[in-house]
């Protein structure tokens, strides 16, 4: 552990600023983890690309259809790639909270910066207030490291932002990934202050929460090393001239992707997202790989579709 638990709200101020993206993770032929797919990829995002810190074992990495001993490896080879160079935030999800635990240990261990652990799907559970706080306050009384929350509709509700602050008073709680509509995040954000980072994973709406709400974190989904190149920083460009508040300049280059994300959504099947963004992955010269059960390949069709679409998009290799 890099800080005390009593500080990790003060050490994620200071250290996680910037572009974080959520790591998908390649599975060869046979469906087994690519390690060595995973590290050349880590090694671009933060060599080349610059990304300040990796989401790791969540949604896009397919955390569902891996084994436990799978999740902790993930884990262990990203802060291995990272070292000093990146920070790391680790999901350590599931339903059944001796897991969730489990994974945490192992991310202290292991030497990860900070985990995440979405908010649990509550069946037959309408008053969820009290059940959430709880839930996220047993997990604080149990580990040392800094959690941040994690709600999205996947979980079958979203969580309030008075429930949101509510929890961002236990003292471990440093940030939250809120994906929900901007009139949700944008009322925590006034409500939390500077007690948490709030951020959400929609990229187009990145530059506006710098400008408007003050936000220093983008948490974090794929687009990082999706629409950048190492000759192509348009992202991270636009983020520095946010940052520097040089906001019209930041809005020509944010928009000057605008084809780049038109690409991407296009030719996105709706039924197979994941496959679509490690062939995507393939086309900048990263490792993609396979997708797991249940989620399903691309066809030769789809793919010669996205191939047309990245020629055209205007992505400098």
């Amino acid at each position: 552990m890099k800080y005390a638990k009593k500080d990790a709200k003060a050490y994620a101020r200071e250290t996680m600023r910037g572009i974080w993206a959520a790591a998908l993770n390649p599975f060869d032929e046979t469906l087994a983890l690519n390690e060595d797919g995973l590290r050349s990829n880590i090694r671009h995002w933060i060599d080349d690309l610059g990304i300040k810190g990796l989401f790791i074992a969540g949604k896009q990495g397919e955390f569902w259809s891996m084994s436990l001993d799978e999740r902790k490896r993930n884990m262990t080879i990203a802060v291995e790639e990272c070292g000093d160079k990146a920070g790391t935030i680790m999901s350590i999800s599931d339903q059944n909270v001796e897991t969730v635990l489990d994974l945490g240990r192992h991310a202290q261990d292991c030497g990860a910066d900070y985990v995440v652990v979405h908010a649990p799907m509550l069946s037959f559970c309408h008053d969820r207030d009290e059940v959430l706080y709880n839930y996220y306050k047993y997990l604080c009384d149990r580990l040392d490291i800094g959690i941040a929350m994690w709600s999205h509709p996947d979980s079958g509700y979203l969580m309030e932002p008075e429930t949101c602050a509510r929890i961002a008073e236990l003292p471990n709680i440093m940030a939250i990934k809120y994906s929900v509509p901007r009139e949700m995040y944008a009322r925590l954000t006034k409500m939390v202050g500077d007690k948490i980072l709030v951020s959400t994973s929609a990229e187009p709406e990145w530059l506006d929460n710098i400008e408007e709400l003050g936000w220093q974190l983008y948490l974090c989904s794929s687009p990082p090393y999706q629409l950048q190149t190492k000759n192509d920083l348009r992202m991270q460009e636009y983020t520095e001239l946010a940052f520097a508040g040089k906001f019209d300049a930041a809005r020509r280059v944010r928009d000057s992707l605008d084809p780049v994300r038109h690409a991407i959504k296009s030719t996105k099947p709706g039924g197979k997202p994941t496959a679509h963004g490690k062939y995507w992955q393939e086309l900048l010269g990263q490792v993609g790989g396979r997708v797991r059960h249940p989620m399903l390949e691309l066809t030769e069709a789809e793919k010669a579709a996205t191939s047309a679409a990245f020629e055209d998009s205007g992505l400098q290799l």
